[in-house]
């Protein structure tokens, strides 16, 4: 636990007490605050108070003494209107921030010499951030990792200036963090998402610059507009910018050239890590990932040879591309946090011989926009309430079944698949659907998934020998 020392003595109304909303609290009265919390689920405020957090109808205080409202990232700031903790907040003059940016106050008046790296973008940032902090914890450094992913930031061991921390920063908590200023910030890609929160892409993407314009040093994906655009702006008002593409040779800065990761240097070129054979790291999606990391650790001070060995030893994360088992020529693949059609493209685009399952709970547009990877599945099996659409859409472009569940499925596809003989085959579950008709959460698909893999005879976990 970090307690928040620097609101010690003022009084803070806190909203939202969700996991990250009592760790925050917590760190708030440890620290010192005389913190007043609510939420709008009465159980939650219950709770609160059975954990010892002082809790109140912010309706009803006297906000002229509040100093903060610390806000939940998940509570809207914005659009499409204001929350009325907010609207109460800014009639009576008092800041809105988030947990992030009581981190960073305690970082400048403690630890101002604490690595900070922050990592965002529309998409990979989960990985991304996940990749760094194993790099940095299998190089023996004490990397602390959490903010978006894991632990809530509050609850990270306390600040040491030779401690890392490795932070995911989503655009909701950037927006409550006007202090941000990481040692490297990480700024992935951009692309149109949770709009109906900051109303116009504009404004999403002014919020993702903050983090990077508050860092000593920037590193961009330049492989989207918006993303490039950022990087020139930040470039000539002074900013050290590095960029990084997973597919353009740079001037300067890194790039990907097939699973080589190259350095530029005034139009000269150089391998300095490669991704050859690392199965966690499959893709150009998970090659822009990975040169985030290795940019970000050689700001950290890791040299070339540590931050190659991380790579390579990188487990990858549950339910994203996750690797779960491998029975001779046939690997299973749980990619079940692919919830929609763009989030599904990364595996397929992956794996040249996929046996796919998909389904489940359709989102808009079903998975039409996969059409150019269906060359790549060798047969589809379709479960939940899409396997209808889903196999109109495939029409006579994929051979198909209508498989109902996830168990058959796997079933069905693990046998079709250790019977074929061109080479490795991919039983992938990349579903391009909720998971709501079957399962809670696309956690509870994923770990069936796995479980039923490897029950199947023959299939080892990753890993692990004969």
């Amino acid at each position: 636990m970090i307690p928040a020392t620097t609101f010690s003595g003022k009084h803070v109304a806190l909203f939202g007490l969700g996991g990250s909303g009592i760790a925050t609290a917590r760190a708030l009265v440890d620290g010192g605050a005389e913190v007043l919390a609510f939420d709008d689920n009465p159980q939650s405020v219950a709770k609160a108070g059975a954990d010892g957090i002082p809790t109140a109808d912010l309706r009803d205080i006297d906000w002229s003494r509040v100093s903060s409202l610390v806000l939940s990232p998940g509570v809207p700031l914005t659009h499409p209107k204001p929350h009325w903790s907010v609207e109460l907040a800014r009639g009576a003059g008092v800041e809105v921030i988030g947990d992030v940016e009581l981190f960073c106050r305690e970082r400048i008046a403690h630890a101002p010499q604490a690595p900070l790296i922050a990592i965002t973008g529309t998409n990979g940032k989960s990985t991304t951030t996940a990749l760094t902090a194993h790099i940095l914890k299998s190089a023996g450094r004490d990397a602390q990792m959490g903010g978006n992913i894991g632990r809530a930031v509050m609850t990270l061991d306390p600040l040491q200036a030779d401690r890392p921390y490795v932070v995911e920063c989503s655009s909701y908590q950037i927006d409550l963090a006007p202090s941000i200023n990481p040692t490297a910030g990480v700024l992935l890609n951009l692309t149109p998402d949770h709009l109906d929160r900051h109303g116009t892409m504009q404004h999403y993407a002014s919020i993702k610059e903050r983090l990077v314009a508050g860092a000593e040093t920037a590193i961009i994906g330049i492989d989207d507009s918006w993303c490039a655009q950022i990087a020139d702006r930040l470039e000539r008002v002074g900013k050290d910018v590095v960029r990084i593409s997973k597919r353009l040779p740079l001037t300067d800065g890194y790039f990907a050239d097939g699973t080589d990761l190259m350095e530029a240097v005034d139009g000269r070129y150089s391998r300095i890590a490669f991704l050859e054979g690392i199965g966690s790291l499959r893709g150009q999606h998970n090659a822009q990932n990975a040169l985030a990391a290795v940019a970000a650790c050689l700001k950290a001070g890791l040299e070339l040879g540590e931050i190659q060995s991380g790579l390579e030893s990188f487990p990858g994360l549950e339910h994203r591309m996750e690797q779960v088992g491998r029975k001779g020529h046939v690997l299973f693949v749980n990619d079940s946090k692919a919830t929609n059609a763009d989030a599904a493209a990364p595996a397929l685009s992956s794996f040249p011989r996929i046996y796919w399952i998909a389904g489940g709970l359709p989102k808009e547009g079903g998975i039409e926009p996969l059409r150019g990877l269906f060359s790549r599945v060798a047969r589809a099996y379709l479960i939940g309430e899409a396997a209808p659409a889903f196999s109109a859409t495939l029409g006579e472009s994929v051979p198909y079944e209508i498989s109902g569940t996830l168990q058959a499925a796997v079933e069905h596809a693990a046998r079709d698949a250790e019977a074929d003989d061109s080479g490795e085959a991919v039983v992938l579950l990349s579903p391009a659907c909720a998971s709501f008709d079957q399962f809670q959460n696309f956690e509870k698909r994923g770990e069936f998934f796995r479980q039923a893999a490897r029950a199947i005879e023959g299939v080892l976990p990753i890993g692990e020998k004969r």
